[in-house]
C-alpha cells in the first residue's frame, strides 16, 4: 500500500515537470523577448520547485562578475540590477567551476556569502544552484533558495532544475541571436553607427514624437574635408580605418539618446532628440574642435590630420517635414564646404 503511494506520488511528480517543461517549451517558440521567456521560466520553478526565493544571474563574459537578470524574493527591488564579484559565494563558485551545488545547510558550506542577505534581512538555509551552460560557455546561474522551516532541496530537484537551465540556455542564444542579427541589418560595419537606410526610420521615429508631445529635433550634417587625400596617399585600408575611427570618435562624444549613423561615404549624421538649435550648435562645435585636434596615424604610424564641415537644421523651427529638414542640414553642411571647410553652419 506504501509502495503503491510513494509511485503514484512519483507519477504525479513526473506529469508535472512534463507539464512544465511542454510549456517552457512552446514559450521558446511563442517569442524572441528574452525577459519574456526568462519570466516564464522561472515562473514554473518557483512552482514546481516549491522555493521561497530565487534568481537567475547573467554572467559577463569579461569580468565573470554575474547580474541579477530576475529575482523573486522578500527582497527582490534591492537585488534588481546588483552585481556577484567573479567566484563570490555559492552562485559565484557555480559560474566559476560550471557545477551544480545542492547544499542543506549553507552554514556548513564555506563557500556561502551572507552579503546578499544582510542586505535583504533574509535567512538562508538550503541552496540549489546550477550552472546555464551553452557549449561550454557560462552565461549565468539560476539560484533558488529556502530559508528555516522551509523545504530542504535534495539531489532529486537538480535533475530537473538542470533540464529548465538547458532551456534558459537557448533562449539566452536565441534571443541574443535575434539581436545581432537585428543589429546587423541597420548597422554599418565598417564604423559600428546606424546605417544610411535606418537612419530615415530614426528621423520618422522622432519627429512623430515632437508632432505628439512637442519640443524639437535636431540633425547634424557631417563631411569630412579632403577625405579623398587619405585613401590617394595613404592607401584605401588606412581610410577604412580613418572611417571606423571616426565612428568611434563620433559615438563616444554624444549623448546617449543622440544617435549616429554613417549616411553614405564620409559622410555622418547625428539625430538630436529634444534638442534645439542653440544645443546642436554647442554639440556641433565641439566635434568639430574635437577632429581639428584629433591626431589619425597612418600604417607607417606617421601622424595626419583630420577635419570635418557642419550642418545642422532643426525640426519644427527650420523644417515641417523629415525630407525637409535633412535637405536643409546637408544644403548647410555644403556651404560649408563651399567656403571655408572645417566649420559649423545653421540652416
Amino acid at each position: 500500500m506504501f509502495a503503491d503511494a510513494h509511485l503514484l506520488k512519483t507519477l504525479e511528480r513526473r506529469n508535472r515537470e512534463l507539464e512544465v517543461l511542454i510549456e517552457i517549451g512552446k514559450a521558446l517558440t511563442s517569442t524572441v523577448d528574452l525577459k519574456d521567456i526568462l519570466a516564464v521560466i522561472m515562473d514554473h520553478v518557483s512552482r514546481l520547485l516549491s522555493t521561497q526565493a530565487w534568481s537567475l544571474m547573467l554572467r559577463d563574459g569579461e569580468t565573470g562578475d554575474l547580474t541579477f537578470e530576475i529575482a523573486v524574493s522578500p527582497a527582490a527591488e534591492k537585488l534588481k540590477g546588483m552585481k556577484i564579484a567573479a567566484g563570490q559565494g555559492i552562485a559565484g563558485w557555480v559560474a566559476e567551476h560550471g557545477e551544480p551545488l545542492v547544499i542543506a545547510d549553507v552554514s556548513e558550506d564555506e563557500r556561502f556569502s551572507d552579503q546578499f542577505d544582510r542586505a535583504s534581512s533574509f535567512i538562508t538555509q538550503s541552496v540549489l544552484c546550477v550552472p546555464v551552460l551553452s557549449k561550454d560557455r557560462i552565461l549565468g546561474v539560476i539560484e533558488l533558495v529556502n530559508g528555516p522551516n522551509e523545504r530542504i532541496f535534495r539531489e532529486a530537484d537538480l535533475q530537473i532544475l538542470s533540464t529548465i537551465a538547458d532551456y534558459a540556455a537557448i533562449a539566452i542564444e536565441n534571443a541574443r541571436n535575434f539581436m545581432r542579427i537585428s543589429e546587423l541589418v541597420i548597422t554599418d560595419d565598417l564604423t559600428g553607427l546606424y546605417n544610411g537606410r535606418y537612419l530615415h526610420t530614426l528621423i520618422d521615429e522622432e519627429i512623430e514624437r515632437v508632432r505628439r508631445f512637442g519640443g524639437k529635433l535636431s540633425l547634424i550634417f557631417i563631411d569630412l574635408d579632403f577625405f579623398k587625400k587619405v585613401n590617394d596617399t595613404c592607401g584605401h585600408m588606412v581610410g577604412s580605418r580613418t572611417l571606423s575611427e571616426v565612428g568611434r570618435l563620433i559615438k563616444g562624444n554624444i549623448r546617449k539618446i543622440c544617435k549616429a549613423a554613417r549616411y553614405g561615404g564620409d559622410e555622418f549624421v547625428i539625430v538630436l532628440p529634444n534638442t534645439g538649435k542653440r544645443g546642436a550648435m554647442t554639440l556641433a562645435t565641439k566635434l568639430c574642435e574635437l577632429f581639428r585636434e584629433y591626431v589619425f596615424l597612418d600604417d607607417n604610424d606617421v601622424p595626419f590630420r583630420l577635419t570635418a564641415s557642419f550642418g545642422i537644421a532643426t525640426f519644427p523651427d527650420d523644417a515641417d517635414s523629415k525630407d525637409g529638414l535633412i535637405r536643409l542640414a546637408d544644403q548647410a553642411m555644403y556651404r560649408v564646404k563651399e567656403s571655408t571647410r572645417n566649420a559649423v553652419m545653421s540652416a
